[in-house]
């Protein structure tokens, strides 16, 4: 067996309805701090959603600071600003609690007041040099994973995003409790769920750091996401499927932590960096085409996938990667999300140019199974126009 490292975060608590005493959780993890900076998003705070926490919170001695101005793609100067806030509170805990947006907010806020380094310096991969404050993250959709991972992404331009990958991100305790994804729309939950098997579908196939315990965390992902997402679309409050997704969503998270994600990521950055997309709708747009592109290199892998995605699938490995990309496609139009680029608002010369920008992602574009040109890239591109 090759050699190979292995992380994730040290403590997961998965319990429907943990939010409604979530100050006792977080008072046995930790005993002795009161000064709580949440960070949320204005929709979930404003929504009453958070109310049974906040609740439990204050009634276990919590001192709570929220930060409610997280939006899609935060861009850095939302980190900035709440980091100010934040250190002014006196801060002692960061919790991130939405969507992976409000997670990777508090994993920056984390570092940015545990140490003196600089958020421009902490770009790339094993930048980040300092200490960060104890941090728990909870998340409201099952999409990012980002509550097991140690990658943050920012905006820090028009349409640039940068990431932040350092195992010091990894949370210390991560909590899941599906009542809090109950009612998500149809639309977000379809998408949120594609993102979540992108990342176990791409860390199965991935070119780098593919190793066993990542795979079976890949698969099972993908039988929980599979077997659920088209009954979490049509019925929202489904608790079974809502706590499948979740767990799966985590899982790949775990996954793709470790075995890092490739070409479908690259792709989908451009869309949502200059046309301001959901990065799960992005991701679901070039699926489909960058699974065909990677099929001479990955057939193999994709039909041990779709044994498990699409069960009693049989043939050849082309067959059964056909019925693969065949079961992401019918998520989509069962759901209703966008299909194809134009829907989304690209025109066919922004094709090149997004051809171009996804080229800069080499991070991610060195894990594909297949080597990814720009051409290729823009034939990728034409064909979910």
């Amino acid at each position: 067996m090759i050699a190979f490292d292995f992380r994730t975060v040290p403590a997961i608590r998965v319990e429907t309805g943990a939010a409604k005493r979530l100050g006792a959780l977080l008072r046995s993890h930790f005993p002795t701090q009161t000064r709580l900076c949440l960070v949320t998003d204005k929709f979930l705070h404003e929504s009453g959603l958070l109310d049974p926490a906040l609740m439990n919170l204050q009634t276990q001695g919590w001192t709570v600071h929220i930060v409610n101005d997280v939006v899609a793609d935060p861009p850095e100067q939302v980190v900035l600003g709440a980091v100010d806030h934040a250190r002014d509170f006196g801060t002692e805990v960061i919790l991130g609690l939405g969507g992976g947006s409000s997670m990777d907010v508090a994993k920056l806020m984390a570092v940015l007041l545990g140490s003196d380094q600089p958020l421009s310096e902490m770009y790339g991969i094993g930048n980040v040099k300092g200490g960060r404050l104890p941090l728990v993250q909870m998340p409201t959709t099952a999409g990012t994973g980002s509550e097991v991972t140690p990658i943050s992404i920012v905006t820090t331009g028009e349409t640039t995003k940068l990431g932040v990958v350092s195992p010091t991100l990894y949370a210390d305790l991560a909590i899941l409790d599906a009542e809090l994804t109950l009612g998500l729309p149809t639309r977000a939950t379809a998408a949120t769920g594609i993102d979540a098997m992108v990342h176990a579908l791409e860390a199965y196939t991935t070119r780098h750091l593919k190793n066993p315990v990542s795979d079976t965390l890949a698969l099972k992902a993908l039988g929980l996401l599979a077997g659920n997402i088209l009954t979490a679309c049509s019925d929202g409050k489904n608790l079974a499927a809502r706590e499948a997704m979740l767990l799966g969503s985590m899982l790949a998270g775990q996954s793709f932590s470790n075995a890092p994600v490739g070409a479908v990521h690259a792709l989908a950055y451009p869309i949502g960096g200059i046309f301001h997309v959901a990065h799960g709708l992005s991701n679901s747009l070039v699926l489909p085409h960058v699974m065909r592109y990677n099929t001479p290199e990955a057939d193999h892998l994709y039909a041990e996938i779709a044994d498990v995605v699409v069960p009693g699938c049989s043939g050849s490995n082309a067959h059964k990667t056909d019925a693969l990309i065949r079961f992401f496609e019918q998520v989509a139009n069962e759901s209703g999300i966008e299909t194809q680029l134009r829907q989304v608002g690209v025109t066919e010369p922004d094709l090149r140019i997004m051809a171009q920008e996804a080229m800069k992602q080499t991070r991610l574009l060195g894990n594909n199974p297949r080597e990814m040109t720009e051409e290729a890239a823009f034939q990728i591109y034409t064909a979910a126009y």
